[in-house]
């Protein structure tokens, strides 16, 4: 079994790749700095997914990877014999494109999904949560400096899954054919408002952290400053702006197919507590 994997050095990407060279799987690893990925012995870098696909049984389509070539790659895969497409969704794909911020930083999680499922392969769609890496960009700068992280809806529910914990279901995904034809709604194990994360992260690091809600029009102007761009932040809020009022979805299929609880948002700050710390 020959596994091709884009977007090999990202924080979904490389675990995935870790998790399917254990598993004894031939892997290709797409990655645009090949010398120095620094992957596992065994473990194929390549420059291009053009190059990757021959004679590869499955692929994992990362869509921000991709950018443009996305559909090529997929019916180039086609050509080639490939089987099955493992697509790196999101669990709002089907939500209007305005509530969809990373949309904005390259992602097409809708698309992917539709061209895995119209391809003729056999497919899996992956919709995650929001990522916890994500509260690194968003949190990190401020409780480096502080005790206060400022942001809009304090009471916005997310269900943060860890980056890895995609990964492992990714692998199963890929090196099984037990979910073949499923869209697969991926969370961590409890929905949290931004004002209980913060405080999870002020536990771990034994800080007195809290959250200040500001008003999405400031948060709109900081990241405008930072270079997201208005469309992003305008998703953004409205993304959090509608989860007000339900707690976010919570699923046990990290547990189901990994056959391990999901990592809390608490472990995850742990593991990773150097990031928020001079």
């Amino acid at each position: 079994m020959t596994i091709v994997v884009t977007g090999a050095t990202g924080n979904v990407g490389r675990p995935l790749v870790c998790e399917l060279a254990a598993a004894g799987a031939q892997v290709r690893a797409v990655t645009r700095s090949p010398e120095t990925a620094g992957f596992p012995d065994g473990v194929e870098a390549v420059r291009s997914p053009v190059d990757a696909l021959a004679g590869a049984t499955a692929v994992f389509l990362n869509s921000r990877a991709l950018g443009d070539g996305l559909a090529d790659v997929v019916a180039l895969a086609r050509r080639h014999g490939v089987t099955k497409l493992v697509a790196l969704s999101a669990i709002n794909a089907d939500d209007d494109f305005s509530r969809q911020p990373s949309r904005f930083r390259g992602d097409r999680n809708k698309e992917v999904e539709q061209l895995a499922v119209d391809s003729g392969l056999d497919w899996v769609s992956l919709r995650p949560s929001v990522f916890a890496s994500n509260f690194i960009g968003m949190w990190a700068a401020q409780i480096l400096t502080g005790d206060v992280v400022g942001g809009p809806y304090a009471a916005a529910s997310a269900a943060p899954i860890v980056d890895s914990d995609i990964s492992a279901v990714a692998a199963q995904a890929l090196l099984t054919d037990e979910y073949v034809g499923q869209r697969i709604p991926l969370t961590g194990p409890q929905a949290l408002t931004n004002s209980e994360l913060v405080q999870i992260i002020g536990r771990v690091l034994g800080r007195p952290l809290r959250y200040f809600e500001v008003p999405p029009d400031v948060v709109r102007e900081r990241f405008i400053g930072l270079g997201l761009g208005a469309e992003f932040a305008d998703a953004y809020a409205a993304m959090l702006a509608d989860s007000l009022d339900k707690p976010a979805l919570v699923t046990g299929e990290v547990e189901k197919i990994t056959g391990r609880p999901a990592t809390t948002f608490a472990q995850w700050v742990a593991e990773h507590r150097h990031l928020f710390t001079k």
